[in-house]
């Protein structure tokens, strides 16, 4: 089974599934692991080929760096 390096990615939310990078399937997320401070390492694989990714992803997505815009000054319409 060809198992990926762990690569950052503050992104990836709870619910997404990313695809595989052989086949292009939707991964199945696998498990969960706590990570350097603020972040976890989830594990994915493949159904379909077998393959085993492993990534890193901001523990509370509200903190991450993508999540900038929550205290930005963008306000809902009125």
């Amino acid at each position: 089974m060809p198992l990926s390096h762990v690569q950052p990615d503050p992104s990836l939310i709870p619910i997404e599934h990313p695809r595989c990078p052989g086949c292009q399937n939707r991964m199945m997320f696998s498990f969960i692991m706590p990570g350097p401070s603020g972040y976890d390492v989830r594990t994915f694989e493949c159904v379909k080929c077998d393959h085993i990714e492993t990534r890193m992803s901001c523990s509370d997505p509200m903190k991450a760096g993508s999540a900038g815009w929550a205290n930005s000054d963008l306000n809902p319409p009125e």
